[in-house]
């Protein structure tokens, strides 16, 4: 009961509030043994989705990306990327310093995409894209240049090869004509053709999650994943050649594109599926964008007083309320803190000490599941890396970027020491991306170049030795 002389909640009535709280929140504790189970269910999706006959069913698509190696530091020169996938996209010159192991962003520029070139033709926005990339290539001075270009296109496609992917259908609000079903770099080629004012050189296809990766190799080379943790979450790995059933050829490693993001989607989570969750799901276009965090809290209204449990709190979605709370040294500094309102304050929230515990504590947990998820997938990919190469202990590098993981302030912490916990037989370093989609996107075009002029070397040297071979035999027979 409320006290009678100060109309407040009493300690008895905090204590019981606070026990009322756990016992929904005991839904969302995973213990490490769980957290093995999962991992193994989805070692198991990472094996059907590499399968030639198996992958098209798999929740975890697998996607070979083309890309064959990570930097070996030896990559040098200037490089275009390009970054499309919103109603902006991004143009940057980058260049690589061999002799510095840098990544260096010379110049970028932004150019928006109305509307109506949303909506209308593929040739209408592709015109669009050659138009501003001229103008670009004008401001730098590059003009008389053929770069090479890494292209970061963000829309679901097929990639069938480093320089060829199709566009499978549009999202994000765009729904341009003739474009679905067709190879987006030709189009790309096709646009500057048509301008005739500049060319490019190679193009290599980059997914964020493989920018990522990218970005941090040319810095540490033991980088062979990549992992996003943001609105959503995925990762990329290199994988060996032999067990990627979809593409010819057993040599050698192949960086694979998960798309874990669809772990689960098939129905093997269910156990450890909240009522939450399945609202989440069901309420929600597109995946990730409602917080699971905000469901939470509505269930948890009851509990507060009314002057908290107004409708301010409630519609804040965005992660950016759930990162300022767990922020906060103590549940004191949800408060006033002297002359400086805090983070309750600013959403216009009348607080009671009672309500920010449990705020507090809805918003650790939540967090809490969240980062020992993303480790035990993590964990996966990274001692499937370890048996494939037959070693007693690994050590590799994860290359990782995301809001998330960026912004809040103890998740990374979470999810470092969970992984520690899950695989002890490997050593885990975690870099922080620098711009993937930029940098990373030149970085696999370097990689690519490379590879490209190592093999026509060694086509060149096979030759020469097998004329050699045929000197030799004549002498012999003389």
């Amino acid at each position: 009961e409320k006290c009678v002389a100060c109309a407040r909640k009493c300690v008895c009535w905090s204590n019981i509030s606070i026990m009322n709280v756990e016992k929904y929140l005991e839904l969302f504790h995973l213990p490490q043994e769980k957290l093995k189970e999962v991992s193994a269910r989805l070692k198991r999706d990472l094996i059907r989705g590499l399968g030639k006959h198996s992958h098209h069913r798999a929740a975890v698509k697998m996607l070979p990306t083309f890309v064959r190696a990570t930097p070996d530091g030896t990559e040098k020169g200037d490089y275009l990327a390009l970054d499309l996938g919103g109603t902006n996209f991004r143009v940057l010159h980058v260049r690589v310093v061999e002799e510095q192991q840098r990544v260096l962003k010379m110049d970028s520029k932004i150019c928006a995409i109305p509307q109506e070139i949303m909506l209308g033709t593929g040739e209408q926005l592709f015109d669009h894209i050659a138009a501003c990339l001229s103008e670009f290539l004008d401001s730098q001075d590059l003009k008389g240049q053929t770069l090479p270009l890494g292209f970061t296109f963000s829309f679901p496609c097929e990639q069938k090869e480093i320089d060829k992917s199709i566009l499978i259908r549009w999202t994000k609000g765009f729904n341009c004509s003739g474009v679905e079903g067709r190879d987006v770099v030709q189009l790309l080629k096709e646009a500057i053709r048509r301008r005739g004012d500049y060319d490019i050189g190679s193009v290599a296809m980059v997914n964020d999650t493989v920018g990522t990766m990218m970005s941090c190799g040319y810095r540490d080379q033991s980088c062979e994943i990549g992992m996003i943790i943001g609105t959503g979450t995925n990762a990329c790995y290199m994988e060996e050649m032999k067990n990627v059933k979809r593409v010819e050829g057993e040599a050698g490693r192949m960086c694979i594109n998960t798309e874990w993001g669809g772990f689960g989607d098939d129905g093997s989570l269910r156990d450890i599926q909240t009522e939450f969750d399945v609202v989440v799901d069901q309420t929600s276009i597109n995946p990730g964008v409602h917080t699971i965090i905000w469901f939470q809290l509505l269930k948890y209204k009851d509990l507060l007083l009314p002057p908290f449990s107004n409708e301010q709190l409630f519609t804040q979605r965005t992660s950016e309320v759930h990162f300022k709370i767990q922020r906060c040294g103590s549940e004191g500094d949800l408060n006033y803190r002297g002359e400086h309102p805090n983070i309750l304050t600013e959403l216009g929230v009348k607080w009671d000490p009672v309500d920010v515990r449990v705020v507090r504590l809805v918003c650790d947990t939540i967090s809490s599941r969240s980062a020992r998820l993303c480790a035990a997938a993590l964990a996966t990919i990274a001692n499937r890396i370890r048996v494939n190469r037959g070693l007693d202990h690994l050590k590799t590098t994860v290359g990782v970027d995301g809001t998330v993981y960026r912004k809040h302030p103890n998740f990374s912490e979470e999810l470092q020491d969970t992984v520690r916990l899950l695989v002890p037989k490997c050593s885990i370093s975690f870099l922080v991306s620098e711009d993937g989609s930029g940098k990373g996107a030149a970085m696999v075009t370097a990689v690519a170049q490379r590879l490209a002029l190592q093999s026509r070397l060694l086509e060149d040297s096979d030759g020469e030795d097998e004329e050699v071979e045929e000197d030799e035999e004549e002498e012999e027979d003389k």
